[in-house]
């Protein structure tokens, strides 16, 4: 025990250092008063995967930890589509998928809008469109912002929901 405490204060601190905060989350205050006045609410996404490979939904569920702390921007993700506000959708829509995600989008309450997230989900990625896949989620349901990558950074996701925010303002004023 002894021998590990000595070799502790001789080795010191081995720890990496924190990463420095993205851009698009050093205006938090900002983003939280965007999202109460325009829903004067939480923002409630619903999050359906299409048939990706799971990589898209790693990186979503990193926006949940401490750091990108969505909750605390007033973002929350909702079980029921009667309950969203906005769809977030992952990977290439498979076949079996699509009238999933119609009726998920019609369960909608108006206004809705939708965020097609990942390489797959914009244009159906490496799948694109076959027997088995109908491509990107806009050949199912309309889209109002897209995030590309593969996997999309965190950083991109929170983007392109404050994008499809953008929009939110643009239809309605």
């Amino acid at each position: 025990m002894l021998r590990t405490l000595k070799q502790i204060t001789r080795v010191g601190i081995v720890t990496e250092s924190m990463p420095v905060a993205a851009a698009a989350l050093k205006d938090l205050t900002r983003l939280q008063k965007k999202i109460h006045a325009v829903f004067e609410r939480a923002l409630a996404i619903r999050h359906v995967d299409a048939g990706s490979c799971n990589g898209c939904e790693l990186e979503i569920l990193a926006l949940n930890n401490p750091y990108y702390n969505l909750e605390g921007l007033g973002i929350r993700f909702v079980a029921s589509p009667r309950h969203a506000d906005m769809l977030l959708v992952t990977g290439p829509v498979s076949r079996n998928m699509q009238e999933a995600l119609r009726q998920t989008y019609d369960a909608m309450p108006e206004p809705r809008w939708v965020v097609a997230v990942g390489a797959c989900g914009v244009d159906g990625g490496i799948f694109g469109c076959s027997y088995a896949s109908a491509g990107g989620v806009d050949a199912v349901v309309p889209v109002d912002a897209r995030v590309p990558g593969c996997p999309p950074q965190p950083e991109a996701i929170l983007q392109g929901i404050l994008a499809a925010l953008t929009h939110v303002n643009q239809r309605s004023g």
